[in-house]
C-alpha cells in the first residue's frame, strides 16, 4: 500500500492526470489491508443508513467506491457489457498535519471504465488517476455528483434518475438510471457491515442497488447506439477489510430470471481455499433477502484462460446453492475481460445458465490469481 501511495503521489503531483500504466503492477489486495489506517474511522460496527445523504463522500475512512457494472443490449440484438468505477484513497486521515501544498493532502481518485463489446469480441478499458485538487474530483452529498475530470456520476435532486456520463479514448457511455422501486436498495452483510476476517475493523459498510433499470447511448468507433437493460450498483466505504492471509477474491453480482438477484463473493487464503469470511445474499424480486455463507456456496472453477499478461483466470463457474439445491453455470461473454492498468484483476460481463437455459446475466470481479 505505501509504495502504491508513494506512485500515485508522483504522478499526480507531476500534473499528469491520465498517465499510462507503469510497468510494475500493484495489487488490488494491498488497497484493502490493514495498513496505513491510523487516525480514519474504522467499521466496527452495525450503524443506522440514511438516505440519500450516503451516496457522498465519508472522509473519515481511508477508502471507499462507487461502482456500476451493467449488461445492455440494443433493438437489433447487439450486447455490451460495461464497468464503471469511482475509487477515493484518502493519504492522510481528516485533522491530520497539514501539508503546506493543498495538493499534498488531498485524497488520490481512481476511475476505470470498460466496455465488453460482444459482437466485436473486443473488451476496451481505461483509467484515470488524479488528485482532488481544484475540484479536478470528488464527491457531493446535495445535489449528488460523483466525478474524476469529466467523468461523472449525478443524480437528478435527491432521487432518480442517475446519470452517467465517460468519455473515453475509444467510446462513450452516456446513460440514466433508476432503481427497482420492489427491491430498492439491499443493505449486504450485518444490517450493512459487512465483515470480511475476524479482525474488528476489517470490514466495510456496503449497500448495493441490485436492479438499475439502464437506458441511453453507447458510441463506438463514432456510432452511437441506443441501448436498454439492468445495471447493479455497489457502494462500499471502509479503512481496512482483509487480514494478512487472505490473497483474493471472486465476486459474482447476477440478476437471474424471474427478478431474483445473487451477490456472493468468495474470499481466498494463503492456501487458495474459500476463506470462513465468505459471503452473499440471494435476493428475491420483491426485495426480501436471504444471508449466505460459505458453507451455503460451492464455487468450482470449470475453464480457465490465460491473459497475455501471463496470469491464468478461472472464467467459467459451477455455482451450487445448497440450502435450494440449484446449480447455475456462469460463462464469460468473453474470455478477454482482464483489467490491465495499473491495478490488474479481471471484470467480466457474463452469462447464467440453469438445467442448460440461460437463466441470467451479470458479472464477476477476481483478484489475486
Amino acid at each position: 500500500m505505501k509504495q502504491f501511495c508513494c506512485w500515485l503521489l508522483i504522478i499526480l503531483l507531476s500534473g499528469c492526470s491520465n498517465p499510462p500504466a507503469p510497468e510494475a503492477k500493484f495489487s488490488a489486495i494491498g488497497l484493502l489491508s490493514d495498513l496505513d489506517q491510523a487516525g480514519f474511522a474504522r467499521a466496527v460496527e452495525p450503524r443506522p443508513f440514511r438516505f440519500p445523504r450516503e451516496h457522498g463522500e465519508h472522509p473519515e475512512y481511508r477508502n471507499e467506491w462507487w461502482y456500476f457494472t451493467g449488461n445492455l443490449h440494443s433493438d437489433n440484438g447487439q450486447r455490451f457489457g460495461y464497468q464503471v468505477t469511482f475509487f477515493r484513497f484518502s493519504l492522510k486521515p481528516p485533522g491530520s498535519d497539514r501539508s503546506p501544498s493543498s495538493w499534498a493532502d488531498n485524497p488520490v481518485w481512481m476511475a476505470h471504465v470498460a466496455l465488453t463489446d460482444s459482437a466485436g469480441k473486443r473488451h476496451l478499458a481505461e483509467e484515470r488517476l488524479v488528485r482532488t485538487g481544484p475540484g479536478l474530483a470528488g464527491a457531493e452529498r446535495e445535489p449528488f455528483r460523483v466525478w474524476v475530470e469529466d467523468w461523472q456520476l449525478a443524480g437528478s435532486g435527491t432521487t432518480f434518475p442517475w446519470h452517467i456520463q465517460v468519455s473515453a479514448r475509444e467510446f462513450h457511455i452516456d446513460l440514466e438510471l433508476t432503481a427497482d422501486p420492489a427491491i430498492g436498495v439491499v443493505l449486504q452483510g450485518d444490517q450493512g457491515l459487512s465483515r470480511k476476517s475476524a479482525e474488528p475493523g476489517n470490514a466495510s459498510y456496503y449497500y448495493s442497488y441490485p436492479r438499475m433499470q439502464t437506458r441511453g447511448q453507447i458510441t463506438l468507433d463514432g456510432t452511437p447506439v441506443a441501448v436498454q437493460g439492468n445495471s447493479w450498483f455497489d457502494r462500499e466505504w471502509g479503512t481496512s477489510a482483509l487480514s494478512a492471509d487472505q490473497t483474493g477474491w471472486d465476486w459474482f453480482s447476477l440478476q437471474l430470471g424471474g427478478g431474483e438477484s445473487l451477490m456472493y463473493y468468495q474470499l481466498r487464503d494463503s492456501q487458495g481455499k474459500p476463506d470462513s469470511f465468505s459471503a452473499g445474499t440471494l435476493i428475491s424480486a420483491l426485495g426480501a433477502t436471504t444471508p449466505l455463507s460459505r458453507d451455503d456456496v460451492e464455487l468450482t472453477p470449470q475453464r480457465w484462460w490465460q491473459s497475455p499478461t501471463g496470469r491464468r483466470y478461472p472464467v467459467e463457474w459451477r455455482l451450487h446453492l445448497k440450502p435450494l439445491n440449484r446449480t447455475l453455470t456462469v460463462k464469460p461473454v468473453l474470455d478477454g475481460q482482464e483489467m490491465n492498468l495499473s491495478v490488474r484483476y479481471w471484470e467480466g460481463a457474463m452469462e447464467v445458465y440453469e438445467q442448460e437455459q440461460l437463466t441470467g446475466r451479470g458479472y464477476l470481479e477476481m483478484t489475486g490469481y
